[in-house]
């Protein structure tokens, strides 16, 4: 089977980006997985700290093992796993050990000195206990929270003089040795519920792409454009987060289904149109990032 730093070579030489998407309960993670079956494509699951401390570490190992065990094929489906938004040391080394296949260390509201040293110090560690985890750095803030917002979070970089500096870059990723970076180049975690999030400046990412040569993570997916996706994609990114837009989805589903059956109590009756609707979501986010 290719190893996720394989898949993630094939997605630039082909100019298309893999699918990076959140779970945060089984009913989503099985609507993911459906739809990467469908389309027989390999898929990011994410899990941000708060995330894995719901479902467990162990367990949502075990969950895409089994997926994996019964459904993956060499030049198509898999699910690989990423400990998405790993604010400290202890925390990053508990997925390493549990057997994650990449850490994102998020010091993108640290400054630039601290961000530098103590992703160093995680990139080292993970390394020591696996050296096939793949490490993430992120530079620059973009809001903390994936939720529906009602104005820019406070302190995200969305002006240009804010946004990820092509210089800071690369001497970010020479001096951590991350192997994938998510700057700061417009995105904003989160989405509006009524409107597009503002562009993405594509000039930059270009130009980060360019001084560190290494893949590009685009997080904040949720409220862009398809347009944007698009130009992001062929600018350099890689891999695209969407999280918010899948549990907005969620919750709205499951609140139509409750609605409709306000004396159903059985979870097996009214999960699957849920499923469905995230099915749906997802493999329309694959198709759009794999150009088909």
């Amino acid at each position: 089977m290719k190893t996720l730093r394989e898949i993630i070579q094939d997605a630039e030489e082909k100019k298309i980006a893999i699918a990076h998407f959140n779970i945060g309960n089984l009913e989503q993670l099985k609507g993911i997985a459906h739809a990467g079956i469908a389309l027989n494509k390999p898929i990011i699951i994410g899990v941000s700290e708060g995330e894995r401390d719901y479902l467990g570490v162990r367990h949502v190992v075990d969950y895409i093992k089994s997926y994996n065990d019964e459904y993956a094929s060499e030049n198509g489906f898999r699910l690989f796993l990423n400990a998405d938004h790993t604010h400290s040391f202890d925390k990053a080394r508990e997925a390493a050990e549990a057997g994650f296949d990449a850490v994102l260390f998020d010091g993108g509201k640290l400054p630039l000195e601290e961000n530098i040293r103590q992703t160093k110090d995680v990139v080292s560690m993970v390394k020591s206990i696996d050296s096939r985890i793949l490490i993430e750095g992120e530079l620059g803030y973009i809001g903390t929270s994936s939720e529906i917002r009602k104005e820019i979070p406070e302190g995200a970089a969305i002006k240009e003089e804010d946004l990820t500096k092509p210089e800071d870059a690369l001497r970010f990723v020479k001096e951590t040795r991350v192997e994938m970076l998510a700057p700061a180049v417009g995105n904003i975690h989160g989405m509006f519920a009524d409107m597009h999030d503002p562009a993405l400046n594509i000039a930059r990412i270009k130009e980060i792409k360019d001084a560190v040569k290494i893949p590009l993570v685009l997080h904040g997916g949720s409220g862009n454009t398809d347009e944007d996706f698009i130009a992001a994609i062929n600018a350099g990114v890689s891999i695209i987060h969407i999280s918010t837009e899948l549990r907005y989805m969620w919750r709205k589903e499951l609140e139509q289904i409750l609605r409709e059956h306000p004396m159903e109590i059985a979870p097996s009756k009214l999960m699957p149109e849920v499923v469905k609707m995230i099915e749906g979501v997802a493999e329309k986010r694959m198709r759009l990032f794999s150009k088909m």
